[in-house]
């Protein structure tokens, strides 16, 4: 399966138990897992798709190439291309991840993509890692025009509020449900203290992105 996965993304590691450790979540308790390649890889795919937005929209300003990077690179969207790639069944997670559908999972997948990431630089270098992340991004995204889209609701309603308000959204943690291997969390969002939104996700960032997507519609209807 790590044969077929170095196919997909035409590169082959020349140390394979780098791509093994990209591979592995933290519940699976063997060795080492792929937490710190994972924050490495963020950072490297925020600045191949920043420099990819800032060349191909010449004209747009700050604000926006943020809203369009954020549309990219959110949990969701990073989740996508590594089903894309396959990568589910590549995985290296524990029993009960496994019995608890841990290879569907968007937070899972996401920072597994980005681990796959962090690795390719680390062993090749930046232009490595941007030939395969660019790879994806323009198979997905080379014709979307994002204009008038809204694409990071989080983002979209903290704008809103400081026009309307003076004030930035605040998030807060209502519970956290289940076993930490299959947790759910409930977050509400709250504007000058009073509650707009409450919703669930797989993830804190979910959830909130979720609030912020009601509270903005609500607020846009008003």
């Amino acid at each position: 399966m790590i044969k077929d996965l170095q196919k997909k993304i035409g590169y082959e590691f020349r140390d394979e138990s780098l791509l093994t450790l990209a591979l592995t979540h933290k519940s699976y308790k063997k060795g080492g897992n792929n937490e710190r390649l994972e924050f490495l890889g963020d950072a490297v795919v925020d600045l191949v798709v920043g420099e990819y937005l800032f060349l191909r929209f010449p004209t747009h300003q700050e604000g926006k190439l943020s809203k369009i990077r954020a549309s990219i690179v959110n949990e969701e969207g990073l989740a996508k291309f590594a089903l894309f790639l396959d990568m589910p069944q590549s995985l290296l997670l524990s029993s009960a991840e496994e019995s608890n559908n841990g290879r569907s999972k968007p937070s899972i997948l996401a920072d597994a993509f980005e681990a796959l990431i962090g690795a390719i630089y680390l062993e090749s270098g930046i232009e490595k890692a941007k030939e395969v992340i660019l790879s994806l991004v323009e198979r997905f995204y080379s014709h979307i025009d994002f204009e008038g889209v809204v694409l990071d609701y989080k983002t979209a309603l903290q704008e809103l509020t400081q026009a309307h308000f003076s004030q930035i959204p605040e998030y807060i943690l209502i519970q956290e449900i289940g076993p930490d291997h299959q947790k759910s969390f409930e977050m509400a969002v709250r504007i000058e203290g009073r509650e707009y939104a409450r919703a669930m996700g797989g993830s804190k960032k979910s959830a909130q992105q979720e609030c912020a997507k009601i509270a903005y519609e609500v607020l846009k209807s008003l």
